[in-house]
């Protein structure tokens, strides 16, 4: 069904009935009831890890000299542990209770590149158990812990990840092969190792197998890149003030986490990082992520709870969230949730944050398999600029392909394997420039369902699509699509309930 004109559509009286559902599905959290998170308390004590033997010279290494300070320190009672000014090149970093790693303006931390000072262990990627190298910096099970200051923490993760030869300018390619490493896939791709390209060609090379030992996987380790910063089953967390950056994989991974506050940090990862995520809230509960900006190679702020039967096995979702006053630049998309949701996401409280260059702005992605409910969704006073496909995405195919028009479907059954998007509220959305301005695509057997768009005005160059939806409501919107393109401004296809009131083209 293509909608050229609107206005015989609707009525606005019809909007209003189903708008007022809004009002009666609130949950026990709302823009005037936010979720309250509980922040880390530490005693004041100091210990400089100088004291302890380290040395800034960027040469020697720091390990056993920081991670001396920090059981120390926790050992004591808590309090903080300084890094002062300075390059100290260390090992992974252990946390421990009651320490707030307090890195000082002027300081990096820079993780070394030698990868047999990261063990094989035990540990979770891309939400299902997995054998990856030890992060630089991991807790587990951990209470009142923080990283703040003003200085910079450095993965390298350069020294990891492959590159594709078009990901980079002549010069930059042609230092990385004298590097060393070595060049495969027909001279189009540079691997740190042979280990990596190993790695890359097995199938899941860090699946956990009974009986497997962290031996049996050496001959791929140099593939299970570790993520920057994990906690996982941590509470009271918090990271302030600081430049996280170069991560190997993921940037910043708290799991299963509760009263975790990110505030003022800076997340820094290269265009061509593959999963150079920046923040990844995984089955976290009571989160607050606040005035940080995100500049990576892949999703900015994302949100997951695992991934199919390991992530609803698991049974946590992500909940009662916070994400204000944040900037994204580049990466896949400015604020996510999927596509490991399989635990599900709900109470999501997203406002006053500013996307520029994300390849998606808004995105909710997520396939058959996965299950999961996401629901209670509630974002305002969003500004994009320069967003390189849609502004707003909905999709239920990803990394899969959708079906081909024409071509008979047999639709499965609804099981705890079919993921469900609904409850979403957007409010005040503005963007100047994207490929599409609203892409909604469901399943057959389970639509994209309760969605409310209110006050908006979407720039883009092609029109809006809305696939397999039901109770879409827009209200107050002004879509600018290019005409010279002979674009139709909203397509719907095999949804119903589609309302829209005060729509301008």
């Amino acid at each position: 069904m293509r909608l050229k004109n609107l206005l015989w559509l609707v009525a606005a009286m019809a909007y209003g009935q189903h708008a007022n559902s809004q009002t009666n599905a609130k949950a026990k959290y709302s823009w005037d009831n936010l979720p309250q998170v509980a922040a880390p308390k530490f005693k004041k004590d100091t210990l400089n890890i100088i004291k302890f033997g380290a040395v800034a010279d960027g040469i020697t290494l720091n390990t056993k000299s920081i991670n001396e300070a920090i059981s120390q320190s926790s050992k004591k009672g808590g309090g903080v542990v300084l890094v002062p000014a300075g390059l100290w090149l260390t090992g992974p970093i252990v946390m421990q209770s009651n320490v707030n790693l307090s890195v000082s303006k002027n300081a990096t931390l820079l993780f070394t590149t030698d990868f047999d000072q990261y063990p094989l262990v035990k540990g979770n990627f891309e939400g299902v158990p997995s054998m990856r190298n030890q992060s630089p910096i991991s807790g587990n099970n951990l209470v009142n812990v923080a990283i703040t200051g003003g200085g910079i923490i450095d993965g390298d993760g350069d020294a990891w990840r492959r590159v594709h030869k078009d990901q980079l300018s002549e010069p930059e390619w042609n230092k990385k092969v004298k590097s060393g490493g070595l060049v495969a896939d027909g001279g189009r791709t540079w691997y740190p190792s042979v280990k990596t390209l190993k790695g890359q060609q097995t199938p899941n090379p860090g699946a956990i197998v009974p009986g497997k030992t962290a031996k049996d996987y050496d001959d791929v380790k140099d593939f299970l890149r570790p993520n920057l910063v994990v906690f996982t089953q941590c509470k009271n967390v918090l990271l302030e003030g600081v430049t996280f950056q170069n991560s190997a994989a993921w940037a910043l991974h708290p799991l299963m986490c509760e009263n975790l506050t990110i505030r003022n940090v800076y997340v820094k990862n290269p265009d061509y990082a593959h999963n150079g995520d920046g923040l990844d809230i995984e089955s976290c509960k009571n989160v607050l992520v606040e005035g940080s900006v995100f500049d990576v190679g892949d999703d900015g702020i994302c949100i997951k709870s695992g991934k199919d039967k390991a992530g609803r096995e698991r049974d946590m979702p992500t909940e009662n969230v916070i994400i204000r006053n944040n900037v994204v630049y580049k990466g896949h998309g400015g604020v996510v949730i999927g596509s490991e949701m399989s635990g599900g996401a709900k109470n999501i409280f997203v406002s006053d944050c500013t996307f520029l260059g994300t390849d998606k702005g808004i995105r909710f992605k997520t396939t058959r398999g996965r299950g999961g409910v996401v629901e209670n969704v509630h974002i305002r006073n969003i500004a994009m600029r320069n967003i390189v496909h849609e502004a707003i995405f909905f999709d239920k195919y990803y990394f899969v392909k959708s079906p081909a028009p024409g071509v008979k479907v047999v639709v499965p059954a609804v099981t705890e394997e079919t993921p469900e998007f609904k409850d979403v509220y957007f409010d005040n959305i503005v963007c100047n420039g994207a490929e599409k301005g609203i892409f909604i695509r469901g399943l057959p057997e389970m639509k994209v369902k309760n969605i409310y768009m209110s006050n908006m005005i979407l720039k883009s160059r092609l029109g809006s699509e809305i696939i397999d939806a039901h109770n879409i409501n827009l209200k107050n919107v002004k879509l600018i699509v290019d005409q010279s393109n002979n674009n139709q401004n909203i397509t719907v296809k095999d949804s119903h309930d589609v309302y829209v009131d005060a729509v301008k083209l």
